[in-house]
């Protein structure tokens, strides 16, 4: 939901009712996951997607008929060999949909924490379609501790998906954190390039440097941030997380090995950095100088980026981009044509 949260906040200063319908479980191979929305107001307008294509319009049916008759409903969607005609996901997977009014207090919390990037999980009872929104230290709706500290737990994370209480009351709980960060470290010709990518992939983007001439807002409009200071001093004070990535460009030893020595000690999802095989070669001896053992040091991706074959900074940001999308997904980095299995990696989330 949290593509499309900031419609939905409009919506709700509308007068106009709408329905909003959510996946909240997907089995084998689908194009969308947990948490992806599609909603559908009065006057037929609609934001969002719940399947990439397959399904949609079964979809709005459904939430056609929830704003006509009121109530929720819960519908799968699957692939029938079968039943050529039949509505489902051609990529063999199955998608569980449910849908509900978006006129509730706590869709109306949640959308506008979303839309103001504040960390919020959305629960909702699936039988009942009861919701709440609950934040890290108040909640909006109704009163139930035991499923307000499993969603607290799981916006700790940035986990989505279904979880049932010892009784039996299965609820599903959408996290909607703050925008992952992008740490990029050096205001170099790529780094403009990485910022715009990572923009694209939607990370808050921050390019740091310790040279005031060359870190500027104008050179880097991308960027969320730009800030000058000494990268290793930066990355120890400012916030980090699991879903951090940071991306060293500096090619200045004098940068280079503070900053990864800090970051390959830190619990991110990704570090990178970029330079020749030489460059990486002589760079990984200073770290191990420095004291950086081979465990931490076999966290480091350089050079960093997928073999593109790029030359611009421009192909550049691609492969960086690609490497930390594969990472992110275990992807293997190889053409889809030349691997076996699902394209689609599982969306489960624990």
């Amino acid at each position: 939901m949290h593509e499309i949260a900031g419609e939905l906040a409009r919506w709700g200063d509308t007068d106009l009712a709408f329905a909003v319908a959510t996946v909240i479980d997907v089995r084998g191979s689908a194009p969308r996951g947990p948490g992806a929305a599609m909603a559908l107001r009065a006057d037929g307008v609609v934001v969002g997607s719940v399947s990439g294509g397959c399904v949609e319009g079964a979809v709005y049916e459904l939430a056609h008929q929830v704003l006509s008759e009121g109530g929720v409903l819960r519908h799968s969607f699957t692939y029938s060999p079968d039943d050529p005609f039949a509505v489902g996901l051609t990529c063999g997977g199955e998608i569980e949909v449910f849908v509900r009014s978006g006129r509730s207090a706590a869709m109306a919390a949640a959308v506008d924490a979303a839309a103001s990037a504040q960390a919020v999980a959305l629960v909702t009872v699936l039988d009942t379609g009861a919701e709440v929104a609950v934040f890290a230290d108040h909640h909006v709706g109704f009163s139930a501790p035991e499923m307000h500290a499993v969603a607290r737990e799981m916006l700790l994370t940035g986990r989505t998906g279904l979880r049932t209480l010892p009784d039996g009351t299965e609820f599903f709980v959408e996290s909607i954190a703050a925008p992952p960060r992008m740490l990029v470290f050096g205001a170099v010709d790529y780094a403009g390039a990485v910022s715009r990518v990572g923009k694209f992939l939607g990370y808050h983007v921050t390019i740091c440097d310790a040279r005031a001439v060359f870190a500027t807002a104008e050179r880097f409009p991308d960027a969320d941030e730009v800030v000058v200071e000494w990268p290793h001093r930066y990355l120890a004070s400012t916030h980090t997380d699991a879903r951090t990535v940071v991306c060293v460009l500096t090619h200045d030893e004098k940068f280079d090995v503070p900053v990864l020595m800090e970051a390959l000690r830190m619990p991110l999802a990704f570090v990178g950095a970029l330079g020749s095989r030489r460059t990486n070669e002589a760079r990984a001896e200073r770290l191990r100088a420095a004291g950086l053992t081979e465990e931490e040091l076999a966290r480091l991706r350089a050079p960093i980026g997928l073999d593109l074959g790029a030359r611009s900074p421009e192909e550049t940001a691609v492969s960086i981009a690609a490497e930390i999308v594969a990472a992110r997904h275990g992807g293997t980095g190889r053409p889809l044509s030349e691997v076996d299995g699902p394209i689609h990696r599982s969306h489960r989330h624990g």
